[in-house]
């Protein structure tokens, strides 16, 4: 089988397991494009991508370029002489970077497309309770997410799965599935398909902060999926009242029983055995959560953590 040529555009770990399978092939990278390196926490350490920490430890020829549209870094990528681009989890690509190889540049995508276009796939397949998910190949064009689709596999989402499990789970499967694309661009055995036309495709919009707070007078099995969804990034909050202080509270994870209790929903029933919050069809049992300012804890050492339950109230 021939092989390919390959420049590999991406930066978190997501993209760093399909770089490392496509090293791992008959395939050859030769060149690794990725995000410039960034100071940050309290000492203002620089830190470096997963998929830059890969190429620098397989003596990979290495790019980080501010702008994308950089005369000299887009000569230099020219000089590879590459035959495809495969982008993994990176950034907007302006069309002189994507036509760039000769058979043209493809992106790997969690979810099965034309659904979950978009920042965020896999959070919002657990948050709207899909049963699958999946991962898709396609060429990049000018519109996000809407190329011509190489290859696509499903994958069944598990009962109470969260996204930090999907992703792991579809990281994998996506990581083999560009290296089944690029064997099947080297064989020529793939027909590229248009993207099937439906009216009114599912999202999946970038998520921000005011996205993740918690609407408890949603029914319960909605509040669950949204939790999971959101866990363990960027994470499902709460906002929590102790004493005069307002704390946010993030939730990882619990159960749920529908009922009637006829209370209304956001109430808070709290003491040393149980913490309970009414939705507007039942209860929810925080399971797994993170004070403001404190670590992650299970219920049990959460709730060792108060002497005093009769100050704590939702916000």
């Amino acid at each position: 089988m021939k092989s390919l040529k390959v420049v590999f555009l991406g930066t978190p770990e997501f993209a760093k397991t399909s770089l490392e399978a496509i090293h791992q092939s008959h395939h050859k990278v030769v060149g690794v494009v990725t995000v410039a390196d960034k100071a940050s926490g309290r000492g203002q350490k620089i830190n470096q991508s997963p998929v830059k920490v890969f190429a620098v430890e397989n003596n990979l020829p290495v790019f980080q370029p501010e702008k994308l549209r950089n005369p000299e870094f887009l000569e230099a990528l020219r000089k590879l002489d590459a035959d495809v681009f495969v982008v993994v989890a990176f950034r907007m690509m302006p069309k002189v970077l994507f036509e760039m190889p000769k058979m043209g540049t493809f992106n790997l995508h969690a979810s099965l497309l034309p659904d979950y276009r978009g920042a965020a796939p896999i959070n919002y397949a657990i948050i709207n309770g899909e049963e699958k998910s999946g991962a898709t190949t396609f060429f990049i064009n000018e519109k996000i997410d809407e190329g011509n689709i190489l290859l696509q596999e499903e994958l069944t989402i598990l009962p109470d799965e969260n996204a930090g499990s999907l992703h792991d789970r579809l990281m994998e499967m996506g990581a083999r599935l560009v290296v089944k694309t690029l064997n099947g661009l080297a064989e020529n055995s793939i027909v590229e398909q248009p993207q099937p036309q439906v009216e009114h495709p599912k999202n999946a919009f970038k998520i921000f902060k005011e996205d993740t707070r918690i609407d408890w007078t949603r029914p319960s099995k909605e509040i669950h999926q949204f939790i999971l969804g959101m866990s363990p990034y960027p994470a499902a909050f709460t906002t929590l009242k102790i004493g005069e202080e307002e704390k946010g509270l993030k939730i990882f994870g619990g159960r749920f029983e529908i009922s009637e209790h006829g209370k209304p929903a956001g109430i808070l029933e709290i003491s040393k055995n149980e913490f309970k919050i009414y939705t507007a069809d039942g209860i929810y049992f925080p399971e797994e959560l993170q004070l403001e300012g404190k670590k992650r804890m299970n219920i049990k050492d959460f709730l060792n953590g108060f002497r005093s339950f009769e100050q704590i109230k939702m916000a």
